[in-house]
């Protein structure tokens, strides 16, 4: 079937505010709300309100489309999705993560102006655990085809082996006779007739990490020797293995240098822009990340490709919750009627993506503290295996929630009923899950012994002996362990305390059953406000801070795409340093922070803080290396050696060159680096990340403020104003975790010294993009062709 874009040209109407504007797809109707102290969604939604969205476009219907099959595909509406054509229900779905199809056959108006209505159903709150977004966050297809035509994702493609390599190739359409071919760049390498072949690839270049290839499938289907279809689906040639000795892709032992990723995009909210989601794979696999996972819900089908593309495994997980609630509105509700169907969308979706290593059936759920949950985590078990048998079967499982659930100290318990009764065994005296994450921020990384016990591991590993791979959260003191207690168990850390990296990555490198580990975050996210930040507000002290906190403030990136001092940390335990890196605890506060226990730095790589000579200065330096040595201005301020690869030095701020080196164990010097001050005078600085871009393009446009050498400044934040000709301005904001600011304005405040736009292009021609404000003036021109 043709397929091609169904995005412009959509009548939106926010139906409580009754707000009406024209948008392209995708789109993410939450960040047209205000936010307030007193929204139902709390710390948790970011203080967005919900609502019920309306989105309606008006299209004609050709007369051939008469004796055709016509599809819309819709990759994700958040949530509660209804599809009306021409005034009669035709569709949708209930989760807001997963696609979904509607056809349209029988419904449209041949010849005529038709009219297709999505309304999304957001406004009962709270329903998550983090910011959600709301309304068609994700794009619309149009597949239009003959009688007889290749189903949407009707192509399968399955490797039996890789030595020699040997494929299958499944084909699911209504009527007619297939003909497969497999395209290396252009060029036919194999071809076989029929539905279902098995083929060899010969000399075939194999998919990983190190080597992301990708082959093409091309299906002709004929009728009575007519060509009637076609279609092509892109694939790797990649096995996966796994056991007590490890997992194994192409039969390479293979470690998963992870981390856990929302779904939001930060300035854009939720809205899954194609070149937002290849720049956040992009600047992780560039970072040393080799492996996400999707937390905790599918990811969107650009982030899969741009995955496939550039060589990151992806672990796509399904829901949150299962039927007992976690936030009291959430899918929880829906669940039970509709897990089979996800889970197929899911399986479906990701079946050709050699990305896609592992599927999650689920995030930190205490179902399988009873019996009903553990019969219920096999049979989804089994279920995928049906759908797609050349992938394990993973879960989250916080083996802490598990253990003190079956003991009737649930976590979860916010459906209003005042107990969590999961599989009616037992009443229990629950608690919310604010609360918990609340008592994790005090514990810290204790908690990571709290399942250790012989009862703990009695009681969880029912359902961690059904997975294939058993993901364990927060439980890293039980990776020594289980090679004895259960020496066929193959596990991994999927989620972890970011501080633990350099014992956890220990770990894996030591016991050949651990695979991998899964920090928590890779990448700074909007809700679950402040649970990671070190907060120098008085309202900053608690877990659950109140408005105007936004961000969760946690992260190797944060929601610009900037590295901080985490990261760093990582890339040091990875060995992915090839030089000593710098990062500064911020020296223009006067208080201690409070520290929240998803973070174990908050340093950023800037030296340059007008204003705070004197001050006391936090200078962490990362590095394999043996020890360190810090130099302020040509003067040396110590050796140190490393531990656990970094080094902190205490002095006094003063404003110039400040360099590290790194020595191995016998004192020889293996590399230096420097952060430089600003000097002078303080202007704006712009750099698009991308230029010539393609007409309908997002562009990401970098603001900082710097000396005229490019120096950061990070003590001369204002407030800047952007404007755009040519182009159509998305959003502009920066990584402040707690402001009022909104980024839909084209006003906000740089914060320690940075911003960013998201710019769209519109037809060929030239951008021009102008941020001013108490720094100054700052013009550049991008090319649209």
């Amino acid at each position: 079937m043709k397929k091609e874009s169904f995005n412009k040209d959509w009548q939106f109407e926010n139906k409580k505010s009754g707000i009406k504007k024209r948008v392209t797809l995708p789109h993410d109707a939450m960040q047209g709300e205000e936010r307030r102290a007193d929204c139902e969604s709390g710390s948790a939604g970011a203080y967005y309100p919900g609502g019920v969205y309306e989105y309606e476009k008006h299209f004609t219907a050709p007369e051939q489309w008469a004796q055709q099959h016509i599809v819309f595909e819709f990759e994700g509406v958040y949530k509660n999705a209804r599809v009306y054509i021409n005034g009669k229900e035709a569709g949708g779905a209930a989760y807001g993560y997963i696609p979904f199809f509607v056809c349209a056959d029988g419904l449209l108006g041949y010849g005529e102006d038709n009219v297709i209505k999505v309304t999304a159903d957001n406004s009962r709150l709270p329903d998550s655990r983090w910011y959600t977004g709301a309304g068609i966050y994700r794009p619309i297809w149009l597949h239009t085809g003959g009688k007889t035509y290749i189903e949407p994702e009707g192509i399968r493609i399955k490797t039996l082996d890789y030595r020699p390599a040997r494929i299958q190739a499944e084909v699911l359409a209504s009527g007619g006779e297939a003909e497969i071919e497999i395209l290396d760049q252009g060029k036919v390498i194999a071809a076989a007739s029929g539905k279902q072949a098995e083929m060899t690839l010969p000399d075939a270049v194999l998919w990983s990490e190190d080597t992301p290839f990708l082959y093409t499938c091309r299906v002709t289907l004929k009728e009575n020797g007519k060509t009637v279809d076609t279609a092509e689906t892109a694939f790797g040639v990649r096995k996966i293995e796994w056991g007590s000795r490890g997992l194994f892709i192409n039969g390479k032992e293979t470690l998963l240098r992870g981390g856990c990723l929302h779904h939001d995009n930060g300035i854009l909210g939720a809205a899954a822009y194609k070149e937002s989601e290849w720049r956040r794979v992009r600047l992780l696999k560039e970072a040393g990340y080799n492996a996400i996972r999707s937390s905790h819900n599918p990811a969107s089908r650009a982030m899969l490709e741009a995955c496939d593309a550039l060589g990151v495994y992806m672990l796509d997980e399904t829901w949150d919750m299962w039927y007992s609630k976690k936030s009291r509105y959430d899918y929880a509700e829906d669940f039970e009627a509709n897990y089979k169907y996800d889970l197929r969308a899911m399986v479906e979706r990701d079946y050709n993506h050699p990305c896609v290593i592992m599927y999650s059936i689920g995030n930190e759920v205490s179902e399988p503290a009873f019996e009903k949950g553990r019969k219920l985590a096999g049979e989804m078990v089994d279920y995928v295996h049906t759908l797609d048998d050349s992938r394990p079967v993973t879960g989250g499982i916080n083996l802490m929630i598990i253990a003190k659930s079956s003991k009737g100290k649930g976590i979860y318990k916010e459906d209003g009923s005042g107990a969590d009764t999961a599989g009616n065994e037992k009443k229990m005296q629950g608690m919310s899950s604010t609360m918990f994450n609340m008592i994790t921020s005090m514990v810290g990384s204790s908690m990571n012994k709290a399942a250790n016990s012989k009862t703990a591991d009695a009681v969880t590993s029912p359902v961690l002996d059904t997975l294939d791979i058993a993901g364990y959260n927060y439980a890293s003191g039980r990776y020594p362990l289980e090679g004895a207690a259960h020496p066929e168990r193959v596990i991994f850390g999927s989620e972890t305390f970011p501080q633990d990296i350099y014992k956890n990555w220990e770990m894996v490198r030591k016991y050949p059953y651990l695979i991998g580990d899964f920090m928590w975050t890779a990448w700074d996210y909007l809700g679950e406000a402040g649970i990671g930040a070190w907060a120098y507000t008085p309202d900053g002290k608690g877990f659950n801070k109140p408005f105007p906190w936004l961000l969760a403030d946690v992260g190797t990136f944060d929601i610009l795409g900037n590295p901080n001092g985490e990261l760093f940390w990582a890339q040091a335990v990875w060995g992915c340093l090839k030089n000593p890196a710098i990062a500064v605890q911020p020296v223009n506060h006067d208080r201690k922070p409070a520290k929240g226990a998803w973070r174990g730095t908050n340093a950023i790589p800037c030296w340059s803080f007008q204003g705070c000579e004197g001050r006391k200065a936090v200078v962490e330096v990362y590095t394999q290396g043996a020890a360190a040595e810090l130099f302020l201005n040509g003067k040396s301020l110590g050796k140190k050696k490393t531990k656990e690869c970094r080094a902190v030095f205490q002095t006094k701020y003063a404003p110039g060159r400040l360099e590290a080196a790194a020595y191995d164990r016998d004192g020889k010097e293996t590399g230096r680096s420097v952060l430089q001050s600003a000097n002078g005078r303080i202007g704006i600085t712009l750099m698009a990340e991308k230029n010539p871009v393609k007409a309908g393009e997002l562009v990401y446009v970098d603001v900082a403020l710097t000396d005229q050498n490019g120096n950061l400044e990070g003590n001369a934040d204002c407030r800047l104003k952007a404007e755009v000709r040519g182009a159509e301005l998305m959003a502009f904001g920066s990584a402040n975790p707690r402001t009022e600011e909104r980024f839909d304005s084209g006003s906000y405040s740089t914060y320690y010294g940075k911003a960013l736009l998201a710019v769209r292009a519109a037809e060929k021609g030239s951008i021009y993009v102008k941020v001013s404000g108490e720094a100054g003036t700052a013009e550049i021109t991008i090319k649209a062709e």
